[in-house]
C-alpha cells in the first residue's frame, strides 16, 4: 500500500568523473560512503512511507472517523500523487539539477509529514498524503540518478546499487513493522512524525552528493495535470461504483472525465516537443514489457498488504505491533529472492527468472485465498507470506534491468520515473479494483459487513462478530484470488514481451521500490 513499494532507473551511459570543485565533494571512500548513506536513507524513508500507514489504518479510522469507503484513500492518495507526478519529478531533475530537486523533494516530504501528523480529520490527512506523494515524486528519480554521478561505473556503483536495492526491498515490510511499533507504543500520528528527523538528517548530508549535468527543455505541466487528473478520476469512479453502483451519474461522470483527460494526456505527449512521457520510450519491446509487468505486480502487491493488515487486525485481533512483526516472512522472502535473482540475471534470461517468480507469487495468493476466520499464523499465514515474498523478490530485479535498456542520457530522469510510476499507479488501481471486489463479496454475505463488525465489537456481540468476521474474510479471499490473477497476467506478459537473452551489465540498471 501506499507505495510504494519506488521504482526508478539510472542511466547506463559511461561514467564521467564529476567535478569535485562544483560539487564540493571529494571522490574518496569516506565521501562515497556518506553519500550512499544519504541516498539509501532517503530511499528507505520514501519506500517505508508507502506502507507505514497500513498498520495504523484501523486506529486512524476510529480516531478521525474516516468512512470505510475513504479509508483506502489514505493509501491511494500517496500512491497516486507519487506515481502521477514521478514523470514530472524526473524531468525536473534533468532540467534544474538532480541534487537540487532531491533537496526540494525532501523538504516537501518533511512539511507534509508534519501536517499529516497534526491532521484533525480525514480530509486533511488525505491532503497531507497527497503532498507527501508529491515530495517523494520529486526526490525519488533524482536520488537514484545521483548514484550514477556520485559512484564510478563498476564495483563502486554495483555496491551502491546493491545497498539501494536492499533499502527498496526491506522498505515496504519495515514500514509495516515500524508502523506497528509506533502505533502501539506511541500513537498513530508518529507514523508521520518519524519522517521529520530522518528527513532532516538526509538534508544535512546532501552536500556530499555530486550534481549531474543539466539538460535544456521545459516542464510539461499540462501533461502532469491531465495525466494525474485522469488517473484520480478513474480510481474515484472505480471506488464510487463499488460503493454506490456503476450506473450512478457521478460514477459515470468520473469515467467520462477520466477518458477525456487520459486521451488529452496521450495527445499532448504525442504533440509536445518536450513531453513528460516520451511515447518513443515504449517502442523498445523489453522496456514496455517491464513497465506492463510492473503495473500488474504493483496492483497485486499493494492490495496484498492492505487486505492482510485488515484481516490480521480485524479478524484475528492482532495488535498493530504484532501485525508488523507478522510481516517478517515477506521481508525475508523478498530480500533473499532479490539477492539470488541479481546474481542469476547475468547467466539466465530475465523472463526465465521473473516469469516463474510471478507464478510463485500467484500461488501465494491462492494460499491466502483459503484463509478462514480462525486460520493460524504458523500453519497458514507465515508460509503463505514466505512463498509470496519469494515470488515478488524474484520478479523485481529483471523488471528493473529491462526498464533501463537503451535509455538515452538526456532522458535518464524520465526513464527513472516510468517504472516506479507503473508500480505506484498499478498499486492504486489494483487497490481500488480489489477493494471493490472485496467489499461487494463481503456485503453479499452480510450487508455493511465492516460497519456491522465495528458495532459488534463495541457491543461485544459475539455471534454478530463471528458472522461479520466470516463475511469480511470471504471478501478478503476474493480479493486475493483477483490479486493472483494479476500476478498471472504479469507472468504471461513477461513470457511474451521480454526476450532479452541475459543481462550483460547490471551496473546501469536501477533497483526499484519493493513496496
Amino acid at each position: 500500500m501506499p507505495a510504494d513499494s519506488t521504482t526508478t532507473a539510472a542511466s547506463a551511459q559511461p561514467y564521467r568523473p564529476p567535478s569535485t570543485k562544483a560539487s564540493g565533494a571529494s571522490p574518496g571512500g569516506r565521501h562515497m560512503g556518506l553519500a550512499l548513506f544519504v541516498i539509501a536513507t532517503a530511499q528507505l524513508m520514501l519506500v517505508l512511507d508507502a506502507t507505514i500507514t497500513n498498520i495504523a489504518l484501523p486506529n486512524i479510522q476510529t480516531d478521525l472517523g474516516v468512512s470505510d469507503a475513504n479509508l483506502a484513500w489514505v493509501v491511494n492518495s500517496y500512491a497516486l500523487a507519487f506515481g502521477g507526478l514521478l514523470l514530472l519529478g524526473g524531468r525536473a531533475g534533468d532540467l534544474f539539477g538532480r541534487r537540487r530537486m532531491f533537496q526540494v523533494g525532501i523538504v516537501v516530504f518533511i512539511v507534509a509529514s508534519l501536517l499529516g501528523g497534526f491532521a484533525p480529520n480525514g480530509a486533511l490527512l488525505i491532503a497531507a498524503r497527497v503532498l507527501q506523494g508529491a515530495g517523494a515524486a520529486l526526490a525519488a528519480p533524482s536520488a537514484l540518478a545521483l548514484i550514477t554521478t556520485t559512484f564510478p561505473e563498476g564495483k563502486p556503483r554495483n555496491q551502491a546499487m546493491g545497498v539501494y536495492a536492499a533499502m527498496s526491498g526491506i522498505g515496504a515490510t519495515a514500514g509495516l513493522l515500524l508502523g506497528g511499533i509506533l502505533t502501539d507504543v506511541l500513537d498513530w500520528r508518529w507514523v508521520f512524525f518519524v519522517n521529520i528527523p530522518i528527513g532532516l538528517a538526509v538534508l544535512a548530508g546532501t552536500r556530499t552528493l555530486v550534481e549531474a549535468e543539466r539538460h535544456p527543455g521545459r516542464l510539461d505541466v499540462p501533461g502532469a495535470i491531465t495525466g494525474t487528473g485522469g488517473l484520480i478520476a478513474l480510481i474515484y469512479g472505480i471506488t464510487r461504483g463499488g460503493e454506490h453502483g456503476w450506473t450512478g451519474s457521478l460514477t459515470l461522470a468520473s469515467f467520462v472525465t477520466a477518458a477525456v483527460l487520459l486521451a488529452a494526456f496521450l495527445l499532448l505527449q504525442a504533440r509536445s516537443r518536450a513531453p513528460m512521457m516520451p511515447l518513443h520510450l515504449f517502442k523498445h519491446r523489453n522496456r514496455s514489457g517491464s513497465y506492463a509487468t510492473m503495473l500488474f505486480l504493483g496492483a497485486g502487491m499493494f492490495a496484498t498488504f492492505y487486505f492482510l493488515t485488515m484481516y490480521m487486525q480485524l479478524i484475528l485481533g492482532y495488535s498493530p505491533v504484532k501485525t508488523g512483526f507478522a510481516y517478517l516472512p515477506i521481508s525475508v522472502g523478498m530480500g533473499s529472492a532479490a539477492a539470488l535473482s541479481s546474481k542469476l540475471i547475468t547467466h539466465v534470461a530475465p523472463r526465465m527468472i521473473a516469469g516463474p517468480g510471478l507464478l510463485v507469487a500467484a500461488a501465494g495468493m491462492l494460499w491466502f485465498a483459503t484463509l478462514e476466520p480462525d486460520s493460524s499464523y504458523a500453519g497458514h499465514l507465515m508460509p503463505a507470506m514466505l512463498v509470496t515474498g519469494l515470488g515478488l523478490g524474484t520478479g523485481f530485479v529483471p523488471m528493473t534491468l529491462g526498464a533501463v535498456s537503451g535509455v538515452q542520457h538526456h532522458e535518464t530522469g524520465i526513464a527513472s520515473a516510468l517504472l516506479n510510476t507503473a508500480q505506484q499507479i498499478g498499486g492504486a488501481l489494483g487497490l481500488a479494483v480489489l477493494s471493490t471486489i472485496s467489499t461487494s463479496a463481503a456485503n453479499d454475505k452480510l450487508p455493511e459487513a465492516a460497519g456491522t463488525l465495528y458495532r459488534a465489537l463495541a457491543t461485544k456481540d459475539l455471534p454478530l462478530m463471528a458472522k461479520a468476521g466470516e463475511a469480511l474474510t470471504h471478501g478478503y479471499t476474493m480479493a486475493f484470488i483477483a490479486a493472483g490473477a494479476m500476478f498471472l497476467t504479469g507472468s504471461a506478459i513477461t513470457a511474451i514481451a521480454i526476450n532479452t537473452k541475459k543481462q550483460q551489465h547490471a551496473e546501469g540498471a536501477a533497483p526499484i521500490h519493493m513496496g
